[in-house]
């Protein structure tokens, strides 16, 4: 409650005044690997130059930490041999904590017997009410950076600044809503075993690249601009959508990145 959290901030060795950076990490679900998790991210965080922070294990698994990322800390000012941005202009503002992590981050793989983690940074909580947002944030964040991780074979470590794309927001959606959302989309067209959407998929896919030239789709699928015309008709036909409207590629797009 709010009566109670400044001084649950304080016990926990933190200020009881913002602002403060949300991290959380994931090590995948083995067992142990939340302890593991946890370990990792309270030894990263004593790299930071004069930052308090708090770590715990999420109930949910991974973990998460609090860093209160007030200029005023302790010895904020103080830089630590070899560590990125200590000292650095402007070390002390929030934003420096997110390149110090980054910089950071990289230096866990190094480790004895370590697995460098998935983690997702917040942007800064003005106080203490915007720390369950906070986290939120930092576990979207983390989402983004397991999907990423996933798909090029490396650990990832995303701040919420990192989002800028719509490809990069919607990583942090949760698998089963964006599968959901890519077939309620798509319609008849999500069947993948019909070869005849499948192709369907793939001049929608060029025409979107190409934003909805008639003649370059047809030039890149070596197709007759005719068929190009066929084919988004069909397309708009089973979808239920005009892509004419802006609005309504969007949707596709979306839906497209969802598979």
């Amino acid at each position: 409650g709010p009566a109670l959290l400044p001084a649950a901030l304080r016990a926990c060795g933190l200020p009881d005044h913002g602002p403060y950076t949300v991290i959380a990490v994931s090590m995948g679900a083995e067992e142990g690997a939340a302890e593991a998790g946890a370990e990792a991210l309270d030894e990263l965080l004593r790299h930071l130059p004069g930052r308090r922070f708090a770590t715990a294990r999420l109930a949910t698994g991974g973990a998460a930490a609090v860093i209160a990322t007030d200029s005023g800390a302790p010895g904020a000012e103080t830089p630590v041999p070899g560590a990125p941005c200590a000292g650095a202009p402007g070390a002390g503002a929030p934003g420096a904590v997110v390149a110090t992590l980054k910089g950071l981050w990289p230096t866990l793989d190094a480790c004895d017997d370590a697995t460098l983690p998935y983690g997702g940074i917040s942007t800064p909580a003005a106080g203490p009410q915007e720390l369950n947002g906070a986290l939120e944030q930092a576990r979207y964040a983390l989402t983004a950076a397991v999907r990423a991780g996933s798909a090029d074979g490396t650990a990832q470590l995303t701040a919420v600044e990192d989002l800028t794309t719509l490809d990069a927001l919607l990583a942090g959606i949760p698998a089963d809503v964006r599968t959901a959302f890519g077939v309620h989309a798509l319609g008849p067209l999500a069947d993948g075993t019909n070869p005849s959407h499948r192709m369907l998929l793939e001049t929608l896919d060029t025409f979107l690249a190409h934003n909805g030239s008639w003649a370059r789709t047809a030039e890149a699928l070596h197709l007759h601009v005719n068929t190009v015309h066929y084919r988004i008709g069909r397309v708009e036909l089973l979808t239920g959508r005009d892509l004419a409207r802006l609005d309504h590629k969007l949707d596709l797009k979306a839906a497209l990145l969802c598979r």
